[in-house]
Formats: structure tokens, C-alpha cells, sequence
């Protein structure tokens, strides 16, 4: 005897399920990632390493990191460090000689601190290159901008523009920022892809190089040309209290407008159609963190010449760590740049000492390896 309940049980199983179109809206509000459009793979690998005390441990690190590398060389204690620091902070310390305060606090301590702003800034602008090019080898330098500011560094120092009005940091500043104009005036706009983008990026910075080499040929001399070579290789040695503060400030910018596109560099990781999708507007994005990049990196160059494998390796490390999900990815290599560049410069003035070496050819000798590390790692993964 057929039922009316038999019939209602055979329907249930014979049902074929939602409509596409039911599936299709689900994935494109972006519900089946976990709301909000985060994908819950991202958010279960960022769980995996412990949220809360990561950062918490990072930024001890940083301290620690940061208080050796102004102690170590012998000439300073970490006693009498404390209380040059505390000295300018106006706490009622016992005053240091005028020598051992200055190498505390004129020389050793700008340099420590714009090695963890300039490792920080090239951190996150490869991480966020890497997210909207979706290219696993962006780095900060892809957009031509250390190029570009190799070249105002040079028509400065070798052709004297400016009468002296510019030194050679503002001269890579404008460089750069010119060299990135050049790079989105022949983007295409807010529609550009990707390849463009690197493209684009990688003419303008074979040109620049190309007028570099030009000005140094026809008119340098043995000096200049030392001089150049030296700043390109990226040195903290000539850091001041002056760049500290430009660096502090545009990086610090940088960072806050980057956190708050979080989710939308995560939702590039599922190309620009599917960004899109999610309520991403693709172009504004893309823009933004373009532009963010270019000034964080035209200001670090402009203080500390190019520092290169910073803003490479450091995001794919950041990543192993806490995943993919950018809202833990951005502080995260923010203060793992920190810590690496610091560690990078110490290591430069105490492998040869008293010979200092600029902490570009160091991050380069760690950098290969660590990378080379990390591809294989990812591989067997």
C-alpha cells in the first residue's frame, strides 16, 4: 500500500538538490568560503600556529633583536645603552661621556631602527605584490623603482642637478617616485593585468639602468662611481634621525592602508574573475596597493639603497608560518622583515669588523639559500 509518507521519502531521495543557480549565487557571495568572502582553509592554517601569542612573540623578538644589535661591538655596554636611551627619554639617569652617547644614540641606534622600518616596509610590499600579480617571485624592486632611484641618485652626485639643493636621498626619492609615474602611465589604467604589470615593470627598470650606466660612462669619475656602486649595494650606515622619520612615517601609512585590504588580497588568490566575484573591486584595489608599494619602497631606497631578497623570502616565510590569510600575514612579515634586515646588518658589521658589509650583499648570501629552502619545502609539501 502506497502511503502518502512512502511518497514524500521516495521524492527526498530522487530530489537532484539545489538549483545550479542556488550554488552559483552561494559562490559568488562568497558563502561556501567561510563568510565574508576568507576562505576557511586560510582561516584553519593561521589558527594552526596559535593566533594570539605568535605576533606576541615576534614583537619580543624584535625588542630583543633590536637592543642587541645597538650593545654589540664591544664599545658600548648594555648598561650604558640603557641609559643613553633613557637619558633622551628625560628619566633621571647617571649622564654618559658625550662619546659613548653619541655612538649610542647618534649612530648605532638610527641605524637599528631604520633597518627594522626598511625590513618591515620591503616585507609587506612583497607580500601584497605577490598577492595582486599572483606571482610568487614579485618583490618590492619588480616596478622599476630601484632603478629609478639609482638613476636621480646619479644625476645628482654625477651631474650635480640641483646645485646641492638635492642630496643624494632625495635624488633617489624623486628617481623612484619618477620611475614609478613612467610605470603607470604605460600600465593601462585600472584594467592592466598582471603580466602588464610586470612587464611594464621590468622595461622601465632596464631603462633606467640603461641611462645609469650612460651618465656614469660620460661623465663620472673613479669616485663617483665608488660611491654609487657602494649605495647600490645597500648600506645603514649613513642612517640619521632624518630618515628614521621619513621611513617611520610613510611605511607606517603603508602598512595600516595595506591591513585594512586584507580580505581583499585574499580574495586574489583566486584570480581576478573570482575576486571580482566576491564584491571585489579589482582596479581601486590594485591601484592602491600599487602606489603603496611604490612609495614604501621609493622612500626605504632613497634612505638605505637597494636591500634586495627582503620583501621575497620573508612573505613565503611569513606564509609557512600563519597561512594565507592576510589579516595575520601583514604584521606578521612586517615584523619578520624586522628582525631579519636587523639581524642581516649586525651580522655585516661584525663578519669582517672593523671592515663593514653592506647588509644587501648579506641578505643576498642568506637570501638564495633560505629561498632555495623554502621552494623545496613547498615542493614536498
Amino acid at each position: 500500500m502506497i502511503t502518502s509518507s512512502s511518497l514524500a521519502a521516495e521524492a527526498r531521495a530522487t530530489s537532484p538538490g539545489p538549483p545550479v543557480s542556488t550554488v552559483a549565487g552561494r559562490e559568488a557571495s562568497g558563502e561556501h568560503l567561510g563568510g565574508r568572502g576568507r576562505p576557511q582553509r586560510l582561516r584553519r592554517r593561521t589558527d594552526r600556529v596559535g593566533g594570539a601569542w605568535l605576533p606576541l612573540a615576534l614583537v619580543a623578538l624584535v625588542l630583543l633583536v633590536a637592543f642587541a644589535a645597538v650593545t654589540i661591538g664591544g664599545t658600548v655596554t648594555p648598561a650604558q645603552t640603557l641609559s643613553s636611551i633613557a637619558g633622551h627619554l628625560g628619566l633621571p639617569v647617571a649622564p654618559l661621556s658625550r662619546l659613548t652617547d653619541s655612538i649610542v644614540w647618534e649612530l648605532r641606534l638610527p641605524r637599528v631602527l631604520l633597518a627594522a622600518i626598511a625590513g618591515a616596509g620591503l616585507a609587506c610590499c612583497g607580500l601584497v605584490l605577490q598577492a595582486v600579480t599572483r606571482n610568487a617571485l614579485a618583490e618590492p624592486y619588480l616596478l622599476g623603482i630601484s632603478s629609478g632611484a639609482s638613476t636621480g641618485a646619479v644625476v645628482v652626485l654625477v651631474l650635480g642637478l640641483g646645485g646641492g639643493a638635492i642630496s643624494l636621498a632625495g635624488g633617489a626619492l624623486v628617481g623612484g617616485l619618477a620611475a614609478f609615474a613612467l610605470v603607470f602611465g604605460l600600465m593601462g589604467g585600472r584594467s592592466a593585468g598582471a603580466g602588464r604589470i610586470v612587464l611594464v615593470g621590468v622595461v622601465v627598470g632596464q631603462f633606467c639602468s640603461a641611462v645609469t650606466s650612460l651618465i656614469l660612462m660620460a661623465w663620472g669619475d673613479a669616485d663617483s662611481t665608488r660611491g654609487l656602486t657602494y649605495w647600490l649595494l645597500g648600506s645603514l650606515a649613513a642612517a640619521r634621525w632624518s630618515s628614521v622619520l621619513l621611513c617611520a612615517v610613510v611605511v607606517g601609512i603603508v602598512i595600516i592602508v595595506l591591513q585594512s585590504r586584507a580580505s581583499s588580497l585574499d580574495a586574489f588568490a583566486f584570480g581576478r574573475d573570482a575576486a571580482a566575484s566576491l564584491g571585489v573591486d579589482v582596479g581601486t584595489t590594485r591601484i592602491v596597493v600599487l602606489v603603496c608599494a611604490a612609495l614604501a619602497t621609493a622612500a626605504i631606497v632613497s634612505s638605505v639603497g637597494a636591500i634586495g631578497f627582503v620583501g621575497l623570502i620573508v612573505p613565503h616565510a611569513a606564509r609557512l608560518l600563519v597561512g594565507g590569510a592576510h589579516r595575520v600575514l601583514v604584521p606578521t612579515s612586517a615584523l619578520a622583515g624586522a628582525v631579519f634586515l636587523m639581524l642581516a646588518d649586525a651580522v655585516g658589521r661584525l663578519l669582517f669588523a672593523p671592515q663593514q658589509i653592506p647588509a644587501g650583499v648579506i641578505t643576498a648570501l642568506l637570501g638564495v639559500p633560505v629561498f632555495i629552502m623554502i621552494l623545496s619545502r613547498r615542493e614536498r609539501a
